[in-house]
């Protein structure tokens, strides 16, 4: 999938929260991608429900990555800081997105974050070697998954999670990241203009 990952004034110093911003509305573009994937290849979802939690699914893997990915290239103030914002900035979107479908006007921020939290402490004991999960990790991503779609061919999804899903993720996320931390030549409109939906 493409992605707008590179600021449009390329001078201008950006803060982490900043820069936490943008890349919290690519990684949620990267999860709607592999969703959509898993349903155009016929994987069953119902409801928008199921879908936001398929995302939710996503989304914490990807911000374990990312944390994974920085860890060489930040201090740990400097990476606590950053994947806090990721995560708060994440939590808002879905937060956002789960109010679109409810109308009780309750705060979806925090159970959204208590998943991560678990989740973050769930990947944290899978092994990360050469910029990359290893087999567990993905597995248990695509036992994630399956849990929270339907029934119909459940037994491929993770598979599908996987072998397609992950690595299309993980080549996106990798851009972005480097497009936001690194200095990009592009004019694109930086991420962070964009509203995520």
């Amino acid at each position: 999938m493409r992605i707008r990952s590179r600021w449009n004034d390329k001078k201008k110093e950006r803060s982490l929260e900043e820069v936490a911003g943008a890349l919290a509305f690519i990684e949620w573009r990267i999860a709607g991608n592999a969703l959509l994937n898993l349903e155009n290849e016929g994987f069953q979802t119902d409801t928008q429900l199921q879908r936001l939690a398929v995302l939710q699914e996503l989304c914490a893997f990807l911000i374990h990555v990312t944390d994974r990915l920085v860890h060489d290239t930040m201090n740990e103030e400097e990476r606590q800081r950053f994947i806090v914002a990721l995560a708060l900035k994440t939590a808002d979107t879905y937060h956002d997105n789960r109010r679109d479908t409810d109308s009780s006007g309750e705060d979806f921020r925090q159970p959204f974050i208590e998943t991560l939290n678990a989740r973050m402490a769930d990947y944290a004991e899978f092994s990360f070697a050469d910029r990359k999960p290893g087999y567990r990790m993905k597995r248990y991503l695509g036992e994630a998954v399956t849990a929270t779609m339907g029934a119909r061919d459940s037994k491929w999804i993770s598979d599908q999670v996987m072998e397609i899903e992950i690595p299309d993720m993980l080549k996106t996320l990798e851009k972005g990241l480097k497009d936001l931390l690194g200095s990009g030549n592009s004019d694109d409109t930086p991420a962070a203009s964009a509203q995520p939906g």
